[in-house]
């Protein structure tokens, strides 16, 4: 049922966030930054792989833009897939792997196999491929990967942390792809979901070279207190077959490329409030830290615009990209975003004249059917009218349960895209 309890007068700035963000997505569409990448046509056969929630509609733009034959598989996330003519799209579980990831990981693996010289791989990488590229490294099995998958999910680990331990349980992360695609050239087509756009953690990096360690995915497991999953620590203790480093001769005709970052989507949305006579300010693209921390901040930031025009005077509205960590503690629906709106909302307790939006740029919040929600500077006291305690849902990680009773969540269906997430509060 709708709540029909929100005052026409805030349609306008729902309208207006709800731009932005989609100017973000937008950005980040394969089909509009993925052509200008593509490498020339090899003498021998172009053989195309790939992993992530973009991964179908990175296939499917470059087939439409490739002038000679070619093949291969990609795998993307459940109901993510597009319609290809020559690069069959596979799905897959994210963000815990499954068999059909494995599957899939090992129908990449045969893709390349037995390549020479002349050929070409076009690997097409974005966030989710580490959970979708789900072949264990050799003496662990997928329900190994499962139980540590859901475990650093919970930990509070940060994305960096969490692809350095994927990196040394897998059989294709941490630049192990591309040894097995040589001695073919291998070219990379990122997106990035990670702060700071490195493309050894994108997706776990699995076609470049690796700078972490045994010892460093170690270290996190222990900082952590994730030792008592045996048969994974075991592996991480022996430590054989370290991943390819830096300088390897066997990454020698490897290169990558950067074709959508969180920056250049924040710039897309600072366009389209510029236009709109908004003074945008972009705090950041690699914003990371717990969830409710960073909402903390902002509220902070939000109340000294409104009170003393610092650090942009009004209209304004603050852009952030990044990705905020959440530690579970209770049994409720959301992710990331809602987590920050739901401490955004009790930081500034129905602070008049504040606007915000929080979401996932591949529509998908968690593993719920969201890519976030908004808050309204009457979210608090509609919330309060409805019986609902903040301190409750936060305490329960029930950000989406809140935001669902207000009908304020923002659903969007998969965008094929992802940049990760996307933030934007307006003082108007």
């Amino acid at each position: 049922m709708k709540n029909n309890t929100t005052p026409p007068s805030f349609a306008e700035e729902r309208i207006f966030l709800r731009s932005l963000f989609d100017s973000a997505v937008a950005a980040a569409d394969p089909h509009r930054v993925l052509p200008s990448f593509l490498p020339a046509v090899p003498r021998g056969r172009t053989v195309v792989v790939g992993a992530g929630k973009a991964a179908g509609a990175m296939a499917q733009a470059l087939e439409q833009h490739w002038t000679g034959a070619l093949g291969g598989v990609v795998v993307t996330r459940y109901g993510h897939k597009v319609s290809t003519r020559s690069i069959e799209v596979l799905e897959a579980a994210h963000p815990v792997p499954d068999e059909a990831g494995q599957r899939a990981s090992q129908r990449i693996l045969e893709a390349v196999q037995g390549l020479r010289a002349e050929d070409l791989v076009i690997c097409l990488i974005s966030g989710g491929g580490s959970a979708l590229l789900a072949a264990p490294a050799p003496g662990l099995t997928l329900a190994d990967k499962q139980t540590m998958n859901r475990s650093l999910l919970r930990s509070g680990a940060t994305i960096t942390e969490m692809n350095c331990v994927r990196k040394h349980l897998s059989s294709l992360k941490g630049g192990r792809l591309a040894l097995a695609c040589y001695p073919a050239q291998v070219v990379t087509l990122l997106i990035s979901d990670v702060p700071g756009d490195d493309p050894t953690v994108i997706a776990s990096g699995p076609t470049v070279a690796d700078p972490t360690t045994f010892a460093e995915a170690r270290a996190i497991v222990e900082k952590y207190g994730l030792q008592d999953q045996v048969r994974t620590y075991a592996h991480l203790c022996a430590a054989q077959e370290e991943t390819p480093k830096p300088g390897d001769p066997r990454l020698a005709r490897t290169s990558t490329h950067l074709i959508a970052t969180p920056q250049h989507s924040l710039e897309a949305a600072a366009a389209v409030a510029r236009a709109a006579g908004v003074n945008p300010l972009i705090l950041g693209d690699s914003i990371e830290g717990e969830a409710r921390e960073v909402a903390t901040v902002m509220a902070g930031m939000a109340r000294q615009v409104r009170r003393h025009g610092q650090p942009a005077a009004r209209p304004c509205v603050l852009l952030s990209g990044g990705e905020t960590t959440v530690t579970v503690r209770g049994k409720g629906r959301g992710g990331r975003n809602v987590e920050f709106l739901l401490a955004l909302t009790q930081a500034l307790r129905g602070e008049p004249g504040v606007f915000a939006l929080a979401g996932d740029t591949d529509g998908i919040d968690g593993t719920e059917d969201n890519a976030g929600a908004m808050v309204l500077p009457d979210t608090w006291a509609r919330a309060e009218h409805l019986g609902l305690k903040v301190t409750d849902y936060l305490t329960n990680n029930d950000g989406y349960g809140f935001f669902a009773a207000l009908d304020d969540l923002v659903i969007t269906g998969p965008t094929l895209t992802n940049v990760n997430d996307f933030r934007a509060l307006l003082i108007p």
